[in-house]
């Protein structure tokens, strides 16, 4: 990669809106890979942006860096990913964004009926906590917590 094509890590950083720590930890994990200038500084292909831009929408969906890696992994190196690309990958998100949303709409309309205190071991917690099953096994702290919220 020439250095006309490349960019350097604080490009890259204000360009994805992500800290250059952030990049070079996403590096470290192998998310991303830079060459390095005769200067021993980080040039980064113009397609990390695109990488970057799904790294930071699989998060937003709760996806984990390995979940994220295995995803990275199906597409070829040093392009940018493209629309089909996009397409396959996305697709199997939609479960899990389903799945939040839905856990995401019971939370909100069950706070009413919740203190929001957390220990979801009250005697009337509709929300995750019906019949205080929890209080009656001893059970305390917000273990109960619809499984798509607490990953």
């Amino acid at each position: 990669m020439n250095a006309s094509e490349s960019l350097a890590i604080g490009d890259v950083a204000r360009r994805s809106g992500m800290a250059a720590s952030a990049l070079r930890f996403y590096e470290t994990v192998g998310l991303i890979s830079s060459d390095r200038s005769a200067a021993g500084r980080r040039r980064y292909p113009r397609s990390v942006l695109r990488r970057l831009a799904f790294i930071r929408a699989a998060r937003n969906v709760g996806l984990s860096l390995d979940e994220i890696s295995a995803a990275l992994a199906t597409l070829p190196e040093g392009r940018s990913p493209t629309k089909a690309d996009w397409e396959r990958l996305s697709r199997t998100w939609r479960t899990r964004l389903d799945e939040q949303i839905d856990a995401l709409v019971a939370l909100r309309d069950g706070l009413t009926s919740c203190i929001g205190c957390g220990c979801l071991s009250l005697r009337h917690c509709a929300l995750a906590n019906p019949g205080d099953v929890a209080g009656r096994g001893g059970d305390t702290g917000a273990q109960y917590l619809p499984r798509a919220l607490a990953r």
